[in-house]
């Protein structure tokens, strides 16, 4: 995979009503990665109006998702 650069993730924009970061593309269009990308673990970006694509730059486990555990006990207290 080539790709046009490699961007840190915190020089994207991050967009809360679509749950989307972007960054400019040299094409007028932008770069986009949704936040369910980051967090399996996704980092390329990707332009809707041309071929190119980045790698964004990122701490995974910013963006790790705690899975409960189904079969750990609740406690109540009375």
């Amino acid at each position: 995979m080539s790709f046009y650069d490699e961007i840190e993730l915190e020089d994207f924009t991050f967009d809360a009503d679509f749950n989307l970061y972007t960054f400019p593309c040299p094409c007028g269009d932008r770069f986009e990665i949704s936040l369910d990308d980051l967090r399996s673990g996704e980092d390329v970006a990707r332009c809707p109006s041309c071929s190119l694509i980045v790698r964004v730059i990122y701490d995974e486990d910013e963006f790790m998702e705690v899975e409960e555990n189904p079969s750990a006990p609740v406690i109540i207290a009375a």
